[in-house]
């Protein structure tokens, strides 16, 4: 008895040591976890270098039980719903959640690695669990339909009152007002879809990644441009192939390669890996998950009471119905098809000319394509990028936005970057005001996802009376220099980093209050595409475009033929785009209950709108990245906003490409207040009037 008695007087005192101990523990680990810690860096950028994979899931899992707090004094607030104690306090919800998510996700995307993705697939269940606790929280629900409910009577400004009108709009989007049973059901979709669109975009990467095309005869390089065949022996060289050279999937290595190679049989080899990624019946075989992920979300339309995915997602967007949609897309594909035939009888002829007895197959498009460039135009795209290097390229699109509004771009050395090969600049207005950090990530890597996108660290907002400044990213995939040889891009790369860098501006120039922003889905590619007309207008071309050796600037007779040959094989990109177009729309306007086997239904779609055998949607099926990242019944958007930038661009012809009042209207319309306001009035207040297709058909050749 008295070893008894001794024994429960003991072990108290052991276990509060171990609970001490444990919690010391506990304590350094969390010291150590950058996340739970101020970042005391510059522009408190997220410190890349001190975060480890293994730092994620606890930050993860400390976020969410915060988010919960931040919640339940939400809901269990005794003072009646006001703006300031739910819609605000909503959006301030769940800080260190929001501060991983930033970081875990741009990685993902741009250096992932096994444990990331790993990682990826377990949280996304997760995370998708959590927004459904919070949009199907029925208390928090109805705090926000009474401050709905009594919006008139509300002093609000007009961000705050489309913040609340597009809030309340987005709980009953999705399932607020379903009954418990369904609210249940909902959860088990969002779930399971969260999971797959992890997995389809991981297939991808791996078979991009996991395909090479070796060469060993000299011969068989014929045609192709020194900078490619440097780069492939580099490539071939990181893999232990040295004296080989090695060809990817990845695009500064396949169109390249598809535009010179004198060699049909490669071209073919290379051409059908990259379209048939996800579809090769292998452990990263996408059919079957796209095929579920079209049965779920046609099940999730349904069950929140709309006729089909489209109808869902395009409720918030600018083109509002699919029907719309579709009108936008038949009108450009009549025109566009009838020029690609000519363009593709065009190339025939030069095959048939060349006495090659060959009938035009998609690999050929390119590399007929470009004696049609040479032929007609006298234009050389490997002539061109002598004049495109990487730097001189970026220190143009600089140039262009300092012109535009007056800001500047200071190169950081020594602050974190997202990876090595990132360069960061701090941007700061004409009076050195800082407005944000910019990262620029170039080239192609295992561990990055194919493509160009832009996206952020961190957004604009105010905390506590304190502006909150953006840390912005651009993601590209260019070649990277070999040897002596600089990065030289391509005219279709150059228009890419143009591109981004509209998307970084607007990033950059938001002027959001609030975390929580609605950004119209075909409205977004605005900013970024009217960047590119800057691209290739002559006085811009002047200032950026030298040739890598000698520094010359680029010749008037050069920027002439870039000038003539504006036209050239837009019935093609025009078609291949409207195609994916197409493709996207026709899976999401499918009406639940739907079970299809995507091969089968992507050739009979493509048949029934008449897309021609020598030309294959930009996006097939089991690789189209797009519709499971976002742009899901929403690639149709870089058309429609086609519409709003060639538009908008002719107010800058007529002012001055350079006007300094457009540009600054153009900014505070838009670029200041997108994600804040309706799209349509935001253009308007730039333009003066709603849109017009004309200046889009008639840059593009099509009337």
């Amino acid at each position: 008895t008295v070893k008894t008695k001794i024994y429960f007087i003991v072990l108290p005192l052991i276990m509060g040591t171990l609970i001490i101990s444990c919690k010391n523990i506990e304590k350094q680990k969390e010291m150590s976890n950058p996340f739970f810690i101020e970042y005391r860096t510059p522009f408190d950028l997220p410190p890349f270098e001190m975060i480890k994979a293994e730092h994620y899931m606890p930050a993860f899992q400390k976020g969410l039980e915060e988010a919960r707090k931040d919640l339940e004094e939400i809901v269990k607030e005794n003072n009646p719903p006001t703006f300031e104690n739910t819609v605000e306090a909503l959006d301030k919800m769940g800080k260190l959640l929001q501060k991983v998510s930033n970081v875990f996700f741009a990685q993902a995307s741009a250096n992932t690695n096994d444990s990331i993705q790993k990682i990826e697939i377990e949280i996304s269940p997760i995370l998708s669990a959590f927004e459904d606790e919070v949009r199907l929280n029925p208390v928090l629900f109805d705090r926000i339909k009474s401050v709905y409910d009594s919006r008139e009577k509300l002093e609000l400004n007009e961000e705050q009152n489309f913040l609340l009108e597009n809030l309340y709009k987005s709980f009953l989007r999705n399932g607020a007002g379903l009954s418990k049973q369904d609210q249940d059901s909902l959860k088990v979709l969002n779930k399971k879809l969260s999971v797959l669109e992890v997995k389809f975009s991981q297939n991808v990467l791996s078979e991009t990644n996991n395909y090479k095309m070796i060469i060993t005869e000299p011969k068989d390089l014929e045609g192709l441009p020194e900078a490619l065949v440097s780069a492939a022996a580099l490539e071939a060289k990181n893999q232990g192939l040295e004296g080989k050279w090695v060809f990817t999937t990845k695009k500064p290595s396949i169109f390249p390669f598809l535009t010179y190679s004198k060699n049909r049989e490669r071209r073919k080899e290379l051409f059908t890996a990259y379209t048939m990624r996800g579809n090769n019946g292998n452990e990263f075989d996408n059919n079957k998950i796209l095929s579920e992920i079209v049965k779920l979300r046609a099940e999730r339309a349904k069950l929140l009471g709309y006729k089909n995915h489209s109808s869902f997602v395009l409720e918030q967007a600018m083109a509002r119905t699919p029907e719309n949609v579709f009108n936008l897309l038949d009108n450009l594909w009549e025109r566009s098809i009838k020029v690609a035939i000519r363009e593709r009888d065009e190339l025939q002829r030069i095959a048939d000319a060349e006495g090659s007895k060959i009938k035009i197959e998609p690999w050929d498009w390119w590399y007929y394509a470009e004696k049609v460039r040479k032929a007609e135009y006298n234009l050389d795209e490997s002539e061109l990028r002598t004049y495109f290097s990487l730097e001189n390229v970026l220190n143009g699109a600089l140039e262009v936005a300092n012109r535009l509004y007056g800001i500047t771009f200071n190169r950081l050395e020594n602050v974190p970057l997202p990876h090595p090969d990132a360069l960061a600049y701090e941007v700061k207005e004409h009076d050195g005001s800082h407005i944000g950090v910019l990262y620029f990530d170039f080239y192609p890597r295992e561990s990055k996802q194919q493509g160009g996108w832009c996206g952020t660290y961190r957004n604009h907002y105010i905390e506590k009376g304190k502006e909150i400044k953006p840390v912005v990213t651009t993601v590209f995939n260019f070649t990277a220099p070999s040897n002596d040889m600089p990065a030289l891009l391509n005219l279709d790369e150059v228009t890419t980093l143009f591109h981004e860098f509209g998307h970084a501006l607007e990033f950059l120039f938001n002027k959001a209050n609030y975390n929580t922003t609605f950004v119209a889905q075909d409205f977004v590619e605005l900013p970024s595409q009217i960047m590119e007309h800057w691209a290739t207008e002559p006085e811009v071309l002047k200032l950026y475009a030298r040739h890598f050796k000698t520094g010359e600037t680029i010749p008037d007779s050069l920027i002439e033929k870039i000038k003539n040959s504006k036209y050239f094989n837009q019935g093609f990109e025009t078609t291949e785009l409207l195609a994916a177009s197409y493709l996207d729309m026709a899976y999401h306007t499918l009406v639940a209950p739907v079970d299809i086997n995507i091969q089968e239904f992507e050739k009979r779609y493509f048949k029934k709108i008449g897309l021609i055998p020598e030309i294959v949607s930009r996006y097939r099926s089991t690789y189209f990245l797009h519709i499971v990242d976002g742009y899901d019944s929403g690639y149709y958007g870089y058309t429609w906003a086609a519409v709003l930038d060639n538009d908008a661009y002719e107010k800058f012809r007529e002012r001055g490409i350079f006007d300094r009042t457009t540009a600054e209207l153009f900014r505070k319309s838009i670029l200041e207040k997108d994600g804040t306001m309706d799209p349509m009035q935001m253009y308007i207040n730039f333009r003066g009037r709603e849109p017009s297709i004309e200046p889009l058909l008639k840059n593009r050749g099509l009337i």
